[in-house]
């Protein structure tokens, strides 16, 4: 018997499920060599927002099991770092089918090891779980989400009890307890884990506390909050929540799209539930056009990430980008703002232009690696240097952290500022894309593509090391006719960067005055990622939506001319 063979048997014999335990015998006794090695060659880890997977049997992959021992492993390191009287856990969930029995398992492993927990009942956002970890006082909060992943995923998000999500050496030192714990069918579990004395349900006080915090953190509305807004969870679990919200706030014609609006796991109108996908808001668009309709917003399953679209001459939506929505954030909260003190960060991967707004406003600047687990590193850093607080965090895929409620990205407070923001041109008689224009005068255009290679299987991981290892070690002189001027290795020089911007395999390709194209593997997707920004002067004439358009072509065809370079080793053409 090889080593994989007695590492399977021994999976199956400790899974306490029995269906995903009768699917891995079944792969066992069929023989399927190659399926049992992707499942079982490894486990997940922690990447950039936690552990996601495939649910199905296996160490690779979701399943209870999977669950019981990164629970049991997360609470070993909880207790050998509290107090036994700091030992508390907040845990929520999305609304995918498998979300409800990996929570059961997780509360019941907690509470047999001693945790009190507080759990929210239903489907909650990501966001309200880390707020109420953070306000309660937790030494971590949980979330069973897969976010905009698959249908067929799911996960397992952690926050430390700073409210933020954990980083290295946490993560590995957590991974290190879950190798030590042994069959999950061994892992103590409470037969009824939402019964005894320390487990607790949150109550409606909690999204209050919530709701009064992001207006403290906000300007004082003063726009026009009769605008029309249509908004779609796509199936997730903020369709109550974020009307809600918009609600509170003032805003009266809030138009849902009735067939996304309910929690789905299964996302039955979609093909893939992320709204940077094309024809994700295809639904509310439609809805957009019937209603006359100023304004689109739309969140991702688990309501961490915002998307907007915006009305243009001809009946035609127009989705902006994560940095055109960062950007616009930026500026109106900046220039709402008063005195000094206070602070913006967004990813590397996020759009320089951040850093130009932040010059003009006096405030200060600067960059962290991909994951709101590093922009709110670098906040907290910036905070305890005397910078002030966080105005605005945010990364180019779609995600905003609003001053200092959520130390995460947070969609509902995102969807309400954006509102606020829109409101306020309405009451100027303008438009969102005037407040753009008005961007691109005073900055410059900047333009944002991104282009991915997709690698699965068994050998993707290593057809994408082998592109990285080609870029770093002989980089192309040129891509599409522009020239590369320089070359950045992130995965060395560490020591001349902050903490929050240190080694990752991430390499820049700088264009000069141009801008400059950035490639790394993603943390949760089988995916090599490609990142181009270009920039190009407010032309003379005014006509800035041209300026773009052709700026934006650039770009792509910037980014497909490497996606090409990088594919070429692959394929042994180069």
């Amino acid at each position: 018997m090889t080593d994989l063979e007695a590492t399977t048997r021994a999976w199956i014999d400790g899974d306490p499920d029995p269906r995903t335990r009768a699917e891995l015998t079944a792969l066992v006794e069929t023989g399927a060599a190659e399926e049992i090695e992707d499942r079982m060659n490894g486990s997940l880890a922690f990447g950039t927002a936690g552990l996601r997977g495939v649910v199905e049997a296996g160490s690779n992959r979701m399943n209870r099991a999977t669950v019981i021992r990164t629970t049991a492993g997360l609470a070993r390191y909880l207790i050998a770092h509290t107090d036994p009287d700091e030992r508390l856990v907040v845990i929520g969930r999305d609304a995918r089918p498998s979300s409800p029995a990996f929570m059961d398992d997780a509360i019941g492993v907690l509470s047999a090891a001693g945790f009190r927990v507080s759990y929210f009942a239903h489907p909650t956002p990501t966001p309200l779980v880390a707020y109420a970890g953070l306000t309660m006082g937790a030494c971590a909060s949980i979330v069973i989400t897969a976010s905009h992943n698959p249908p067929a995923d799911n996960g397992y998000k952690v926050y430390a009890g700073t409210g933020v999500q954990i980083t290295p050496p946490t993560d590995a030192d957590i991974a290190a307890r879950i190798d030590e714990v042994g069959a999950a069918n061994q892992v103590p579990r409470s037969a009824s884990p939402y019964v005894g004395p320390d487990v607790f349900a949150i109550g409606p006080d909690v999204f209050e506390g919530y709701l009064r915090s992001i207006a403290a953190s906000l300007p004082t509305i003063t726009g026009d909050r009769g605008i029309s807004i249509v908004y779609t969870p796509l199936h997730g679990v903020g369709g109550t929540f974020v009307v809600e919200a918009l609600r509170r706030f003032g805003f009266k014609y809030v138009h849902p799209v009735a067939r996304q609006f309910e929690p789905d796991g299964r996302f039955p109108t979609l093909a893939f539930p992320n709204p940077e996908e094309p024809g994700a808001l295809d639904l509310a668009h439609d809805l957009a056009q019937a209603v006359d309709a100023d304004l689109v917003l739309a969140n991702d399953p688990d309501t961490d990430r915002l998307a907007v679209s915006v009305p243009i001459p001809g009946g035609v939506w127009r989705p902006l980008t994560g940095n055109q929505i960062g950007c616009l954030l930026a500026e109106y909260l900046l220039g709402h703002g008063t005195g000094g003190g206070r602070t913006v960060v967004n990813s590397i991967v996020s759009t320089p232009m951040l850093g130009d707004i932040a010059s003009a406003h006096g405030v200060t600047w600067r960059q962290s690696l991909t994951g709101f687990k590093w922009i709110w590193s670098a906040a907290l850093d910036l905070e305890r240097q005397g910078h002030g607080d966080l105005v605005l965090g945010f990364e180019e895929a779609l995600g905003y952290s609003i001053g200092t409620t959520v130390r995460d990205k947070d969609g509902i407070a995102a969807a309400v500022a954006f509102a606020i923001l829109a409101g306020e041109a309405a009451a100027d008689h303008a438009i969102v894309l005037d407040r753009l224009g008005d961007l691109y005068r005073k900055y410059g255009i900047w333009a944002s593509t991104q282009v991915s290679i997709k690698r699965e299987g068994p050998s993707g991981g290593d057809e994408i090391a082998e592109a990285m290892l080609s870029l770093r070690t002989a980089p192309p002189s040129s891509i599409a006719d522009v020239t590369v001027n320089a070359v950045t290795d992130y995965a060395t020089g560490a020591d001349l960067r902050p903490w929050y911007l240190g080694e990752t395999n991430l390499i820049e390709l700088e264009l000069g005055e141009i801008g400059r194209v950035l490639v790394r593997p993603s943390g949760t997707e089988p995916l090599l990622k490609i990142y181009v920004d270009l920039t190009t002067p407010f032309p003379s004439d005014g006509s800035w939506p041209a300026a773009e358009d052709a700026l934006i072509e650039r770009a792509e065809k910037v980014g497909e001319a490497l996606a090409t370079w990088l594919e070429a080793p692959v394929a042994g053409e180069r």
